[in-house]
């Protein structure tokens, strides 16, 4: 029997006709941080509970920084995520270091948490090559920038788990607009036709830039888009991080286990501009709805609910919250003393070895 968060296809009043049912995301906690489904609490220590909050609170500065950042013109494009830590961090947290990510240009928490260097996030906003230039054991991709192009590269490094028989999983990530892009269908068609153990994470915050969801698609929800791929289909409270991790653990078992992809949405909203680079979400969206929305910051959530345990204290906020700031400048400082970028510099970057055409095309700069 399936769960009131989970996609399935019910019998239908005609033999020709399928009728899938209405879905409820799924939520662990309420607003104020008590337990509302304690079934459904994914299994973590009192410490990792901790080290998620750490987690949550030291992106949330790193954002707000970065919005600084990039303001002051130390930074090139950036899209804040503020009001999307729950989702990023909790899903992020739920995997193994040997789990790829295939990231779009909003998921720079996820792969900086995976283990990329803060810095290289940095320099890939400043479109230097360095940026990508992933270190081996870091198990992400450079961050995407075409929408949607992603859920291909994670069906990809998925096959790639499969056939090489390796208990691993890759997850990628879009926003409820990405879902609305041709690769998107291709992605989850794929992994289903061919079971893959991978996992789409779609951040439905509302808004494709502008475009409000309601006129994005006719479907119900993002998630019942998985039963045309065949695949699981679950929606989660986007703002409650402890109903992502277990989502995402849920997914990542499934994976392991030979039994195929997930797709996750998760219901969010970004507090703050679509991107740096001239969004003003004021002439779409209404301050109340943004008002209402505030009230579900996954901070406050999770706050109440650790301060409750007795394992959350403002000092201890107050401490990671100046962590962060001072992470933040001296990893800016670091991406803004690396070499400058230069043309032979580029060209040497492209292959182990330069090969002779590009060796030529070298030499013509440099003449």
């Amino acid at each position: 029997m399936s769960k009131p968060y989970e996609v399935a296809v019910q019998e239908a009043s005609k033999p020709h006709e399928v009728f899938v049912q209405a879905v409820k995301p799924l939520s662990v906690l309420a607003t104020d941080g008590t337990v509302v489904n304690p079934d459904e609490m994914p299994k973590l220590t009192d410490e990792q509970m901790k080290e998620i909050m750490r987690r949550m609170v030291f992106t949330r500065t790193w954002d707000q920084r970065a919005v600084n950042l990039t303001r002051q013109g130390r930074l090139g494009f950036y899209a804040p995520v503020s009001g999307q830590e729950a989702t990023m961090v909790g899903s992020e947290f739920a995997l193994n270091k040997d789990d790829f990510i295939c990231p779009g240009y909003r998921d720079m928490p996820q792969i900086v948490w995976h283990g990329l260097p803060m810095y290289q996030a940095f320099l890939y906003s400043r479109g230097h090559q360095h940026g990508g230039q992933i270190p081996a054991d870091v198990h992400v991709l450079m961050p995407q920038i075409i929408i949607g192009a992603q859920i291909l590269h994670a069906m990809g490094v998925a096959m790639a788990f499969k056939k090489k028989g390796e208990k691993r999983v890759a997850i990628t990530y879009t926003g409820d607009g990405g879902s609305s892009e041709g690769d998107f269908y291709e992605g989850l068609n794929f992994a289903g036709a061919f079971k893959l153990p991978a996992i789409f994470v779609v951040q439905n915050n509302g808004y494709a830039i502008t475009t409000p969801f309601s006129k994005q698609t006719a479907a119900e929800s993002v998630a019942h888009k998985a039963v045309a791929a065949g695949i699981k289909g679950v929606q989660v409270d986007g703002m409650d991080v402890l109903a992502i991790v277990k989502a995402v653990q849920d997914a990542a078992e499934r994976g392991r286990n030979g039994e195929g992809a997930t797709l996750i949405e998760a219901i969010t909203y970004r507090f703050l501009p679509h991107s740096m680079s001239g969004d003003d979400p004021s002439k779409y969206r209404t301050k109340e709805e943004t008002a209402e929305w505030e009230q579900k910051d996954p901070l406050h959530r999770f706050r109440e609910f650790l301060t409750k345990k007795g394992l959350w204290s403002e000092a201890e906020e107050a401490a990671v919250a100046e962590d962060a700031k001072n992470t933040v400048a001296e990893q800016i400082k670091k991406a803004e003393e690396t070499e400058k970028m230069t043309v032979p510099g580029l060209i040497d970057s492209m292959f182990e070895t330069t090969p002779p055409h590009l060796e030529e095309q070298k030499a013509d700069y440099l003449a």
